[in-house]
């Protein structure tokens, strides 16, 4: 601590002091959901300087009381506030009382390291000296409280009234203001989600001083804290960083680093973001005992727009996106693009196939219950995953054609064409599987996932404006209408029927992969196609669990809440029939397909029981 001779000797004189360096501030990305929500920052860590004058007079007020209550009668240096602290530190024989200014505060921040050394501590004094004559001391408090540490990642008033309270630092209460202003005592101890007990406690410390500086009354304070104080789980949490890492390398291809703060206005829904999170959360936990560790959720609307995006369960402890990066065997939740080429063949739904032993080659597939069921429809073989049925078909029609048909409709990653990728054996994403689901949802029209609407600045210039593109027919019918059918009757009475959701038009399928290291539930009804995925990032196999049960439940969940949401639609008909283009000739068909015996993966795959 300065001594109390210096720091009076350099408040009542004006000695020759070093210019200050230039404030910097490096350029913020501000990332907003479709209504405006914000959903994070990237880029430079501290916000723009705050304007004093938009607060609520309670607010500077707060941070003023607790931190530095001769703020605005000192020059910088408080030598009544030094020596206040000396009495009370002696007197309790530990370091009880600051006495740094926001103003020294300020200088610290700006320049300096938090080195506990005398040559800092002189800087400091020094530069708090300079700062005070070189700006107003509202534009100090502004500055100060666009850059001190709120914890929980937020730094400056205006995110750590987002991060915990949902709102602009405009908007702040009595009782959020001295929530956030005690929670600078130690962001830790007394951050009001971690530790809601110290956090009220303090905040009432704070009231306490703000009524000894005659800034409120009694009264308003026994108001403020009978007010319960409603923390924000919403938007501005960590939920969302798994979809922001994923456009923030597109807003960079768009517009390069920024020169100046930007906002980005995304396509996602941070209403069902967070619902989707918790739910996933929720299902996981509940099924924990059968070894399953991880899921990750999309949900597309019929344009393309990513609504909802969950990476896994805890970004903090594992950044790593599964719905977007990580590639598994989606078993029969691959079955409708072997059905959809053998529609777009010629088959219908109410034909007649048989299940019964089969051998292609070497490989014999074999169903989930170890038994045939002899004749069936091609519309219940879908509804009970039949497992024969799907493989044979796609020997038929052609398994390069099957491949074709999944690229065709959004699959980008490498397909293999060995007898079993009938049965899911290729890898894929969860993004990629809901691209091609949402072709099925939205009338056939291919669907390109994407996050980024439109780019700008703050000042309003536009940087980006994403603009809207025909999607191109993909499914023509009546191969459309007779797959929506058929899969209509996996959730109302087929492997699905756990993701049944009473007065809506829903359609979707199961996928379990072989011992049980992959469960899926894809579906979809009219304009919004979600698809979910359980496991272990390790592969490890779970116990037992199905496409049809612990993701057809968290798919449920989501959707029941995602529903009200969203306008209630019939899942479309699409277009007239008409004539697709020829499919492309065999060689370019070729170059899509990885087919190299060595990058396949293992042939065998299960699926769900029929409910």
């Amino acid at each position: 601590m300065i001594s109390l001779a210096v720091a009076a000797s350099l408040s009542l004189t004006a000695p020759e002091l070093p210019p200050l360096p230039p404030i910097k501030r490096e350029a913020q990305v501000v990332y907003i959901d479709r209504a405006g929500a914000v959903l994070g920052v990237r880029g430079g860590r501290y916000g723009p300087p705050v304007d004093i004058a938009k607060l609520p007079a309670h607010v500077p007020a707060a941070f003023v009381s607790i931190e530095d209550r001769r703020f605005y009668d000192h020059n910088g240096i408080d030598p009544l506030g030094i020596a206040r602290a000396i009495v009370a530190n002696t007197e309790q024989g530990r370091a009880v009382q600051g006495a740094s200014t926001i103003t020294q505060q300020l200088a610290r921040n700006l320049f300096l390291s938090a080195d506990q050394t005398m040559e800092r501590k002189a800087r400091e004094a020094m530069y708090a000296l300079q700062l005070e004559r070189a700006y107003t001391k509202k534009q100090i408090l502004g500055l100060y409280l666009s850059r001190v540490y709120f914890g929980s990642g937020a730094y400056g008033i205006e995110q750590a009234s987002r991060r915990y309270f949902g709102k602009p630092a405009a908007r702040l209460t009595l009782r959020e203001a001295a929530t956030l202003a005690g929670v600078l005592k130690s962001p830790t101890k007394y951050n009001p989600i971690e530790e809601p007990q110290n956090a009220a406690q303090r905040a009432d410390v704070v009231l306490a001083t703000m009524v000894e500086t005659g800034a409120i009354t009694p009264a308003q304070r026994k108001q403020a804290m009978a007010q319960p104080l409603k923390l924000s789980g919403g938007a501005y949490s960590s939920a969302s960083n798994y979809f922001l890492d994923w456009i923030d390398g597109q807003r960079r291809a768009l517009v390069g680093a920024p020169r100046q703060d930007i906002i980005v206005e995304t396509t996602l829904d941070a209403g069902l973001e967070a619902m989707a999170a918790s739910t996933a959360r929720s299902v996981v936990t509940r099924h924990q005992a059968q070894n399953v560790t991880q899921a990750a959720l999309i949900a597309l609307d019929g344009q393309g727009r990513v609504r909802a995006m969950v990476g896994g369960l805890d970004y903090a402890s594992a950044p790593y996106n599964r719905a977007v990066t990580a590639k598994r065997q989606a078993g029969s939740a691959w079955k409708p693009f072997v059905y959809l080429t053998a529609l777009e063949a010629g088959r219908t739904p109410d034909m007649t196939v048989v299940d019964e032993p089969l051998a292609i080659g070497t490989w014999s597939p074999q169903n989930y219950s170890n038994t045939y069921a002899g004749i069936l429809t091609l519309e219940q073989a879908v509804a009970q995953s039949t497992n024969t049925v799907a493989a044979r078909l796609a020997d038929e029609v052609g398994r390069a054609n099957v491949a074709a048909t999944a690229k065709r409709l959004g699959i980008v990653s490498p397909i293999n064409t060995d007898p079993a990728m009938a049965l899911g054996t290729s890898l894929v994403s969860p993004l990629e599987m809901a691209q091609a689901y949402a072709a099925f949802g939205n009338g056939g029209n291919r669907a390109q996932a994407y996050g980024v609407e439109r780019i700008r600045t703050v000042s309003g210039q536009v940087l980006y404006q994403r603009k809207p593109t025909p999607q191109p027919a993909v499914i023509a019918n009546p191969a459309l209408s007779d797959l929506n059918r058929m899969l209509r009757g996996v959730v109302r009475s087929g492997t699905g029927a756990k993701a049944a959701i009473a007065g809506y038009d829903l359609a979707g399928k199961t996928g379990t992969t072989s011992d049980y290291k992959d469960a899926w539930f894809a579906g979809y009804t009219g304009g919004l196609t979600t698809v979910v995925w359980m496991g272990n990032d390790n592969g490890a196999p779970m116990k037992r669990v199905t496409g049809g049960g612990a993701p057809a439940e968290l798919w449920r969940g989501f959707m029941t809440g995602a529903l009200k949401r969203v306008p209630v639609q019939a899942i479309p008909v699409g277009p007239p029939p008409v004539a697709l283009p020829p499919p492309p000739p065999v060689e370019t068909i070729d170059t899509l397909l990885d087919a190299s015996p060595e990058n396949l993966p293992p042939a065998e795959v299960v699926d769900d029981p029929p409910t």
